[in-house]
């Protein structure tokens, strides 16, 4: 029998796979600890959530008539009846915490980062995948389109950081709950005669939730849009000085942007800013991340009026976008300091007790564990690229020394004592 992972879900490996170059752990740590320096330079704190929630959080979140909750949410009942779904998003579990644990009472502004593991069942491709990574934030109590320009710059930021340059900001208003109502109806009014020409799930949006047919990939549901009323134009006096403030505080930090007055994203809980950052590296799939305001979701998840923006940013696409661009990311450096090698039972034993101790001197160290000769041994502290070999024999054991060899740099092969051995390997080794 032979076993395999799940459709359009991958395994990270511990070294470079020959194809998907990508999919190497060293280069989702580096992307992650160069996301994280990012947050915390713009001040957002780590909030980690369970992977699953209750399905009622995602339904009234992000919206019943949403693909997300219709189509591609793996939701199961577990033992105890309750009807749970892993996470398909990460805002809504942040807005869920942020609540349950009265985050709101520390700050006027809660400024939260998240590295998350997301599921949606989905047709899957390249840079769409049923499990991938999120990196994501929010900040919730300002509606300040400062607080709106902060985060996309931050996104901005961490892009470079990682060496991503080439880049496209998509910028659009939605709107709120006063000012949308008109253009849901002049919207269905421009769509209704084209109805027929439009794909099935477009028709039932069209009497369900009109404003997510200009979400559809289908190309025939963009021909049929393209003329379709513009939402900026329905804005009102609140969201219409919003989006012009937004656009001036880009300009002012030299965020160049493109409108788009098509652009909704897949959630109905966004109000006012849209924005998404593409690449031209991704083919089909070439979002890199989005995200938007959200003023009216804390309440609808039980909270008072509060305010808040989020950005998503797909980990995937960002490394397969780095890897088209040639892009070295700067990666630790997993290599042992240290190789323990042993002639003999009773030097195998005084090795195993040099390994504890260079190990607990902060000293990367192995040993090889197959039982081979030394010859072999130093084959495989050489593949390691360990930078020293601390060898113990016969001759070591009579004499009380330990021999130390360097591979990789220059140096001389010394004997030490073996009471001093540790310190001096340390010392070695910083040298």
């Amino acid at each position: 029998m032979k076993f395999s992972a799940p459709p359009y879900m991958h395994d990270v490996l511990p070294s470079e796979p020959a194809r998907d170059g990508w999919l190497h752990v060293a280069r989702w740590r580096a992307l992650e600890a160069a996301f994280r320096s990012t947050c915390q330079d713009f001040g957002y704190r780590e909030l980690r959530t369970p992977v699953m929630e209750t399905t009622d959080l995602f339904a009234r979140s992000i919206g019943a008539g949403t693909d997300i909750v219709s189509k591609e949410m793996f939701t199961f009942e577990d033992r105890g009846g309750r009807s749970m779904t892993l996470r398909p998003e990460g805002t809504a579990p942040a807005i869920r915490a942020y609540l349950e644990h009265g985050l709101g009472g520390e700050r006027a502004v809660s400024k939260l980062y998240y590295i998350a593991t997301i599921y949606r069942y989905e047709r899957g491709q390249r840079g769409r995948y049923r499990e991938h990574q999120q990196t994501g934030i929010e900040a919730i109590g300002s509606q300040d389109p400062a607080l709106d320009a902060e985060v996309i710059g931050l996104a901005i930021e961490f892009y470079r950081r990682l060496g991503i340059d080439e880049t496209e900001l998509r910028l659009n208003s939605v709107g709120c709950p006063v000012c949308r109502p008109a253009y849901r109806e002049a919207l269905v009014a421009f769509a209704q005669p084209l109805a027929d020409a439009m794909s099935a799930d477009n028709r039932v949006r069209l009497h369900q939730n009109p404003l997510r047919m200009l979400d559809s990939k289908d190309e025939r549901d963009r021909e049929v849009l393209a003329g379709a009323p513009a939402l900026p134009e329905f804005l009102c006096n609140e969201c219409d000085s919003h989006f012009t403030e937004l656009q001036s505080l880009l300009a002012a930090v030299g965020i160049a942007y493109r409108l788009d007055a098509h652009l909704v994203r897949g959630f109905d809980y966004y109000t006012k800013t849209a924005f998404e950052i593409v690449s031209p590296h991704l083919g089909a799939q070439n979002v890199l991340g989005g995200g938007g305001r959200y003023d009216g979701l804390v309440e609808e998840c039980g909270g008072p009026p509060t305010p808040g923006i989020g950005l998503g940013i797909g980990t995937e696409r960002c490394l397969i976008v780095l890897d088209q661009l040639g892009v070295k990311l700067q990666l630790e450096d997993e290599r042992p300091d240290v190789v323990v090698v042993t002639v003999g039972a009773v030097a195998r034993r005084e090795g195993v007790r040099l390994l504890m101790e260079l190990r607990k001197a902060g000293l990367a160290s192995d040993m090889d564990y197959s039982g081979k000769s030394v010859k072999s041994q130093m084959r495989h502290a050489d593949r390691s690229g360990a930078a020293l070999v601390a060898l113990l024999g016969d001759e070591e054991l009579e004499s009380g020394m330990v021999t130390v060899r360097p591979l990789r740099a220059g140096g001389d092969q010394v004997k030490m004592p073996r009471a001093d051995a540790v310190r001096h390997i340390c010392a070695l080794r910083v040298g």
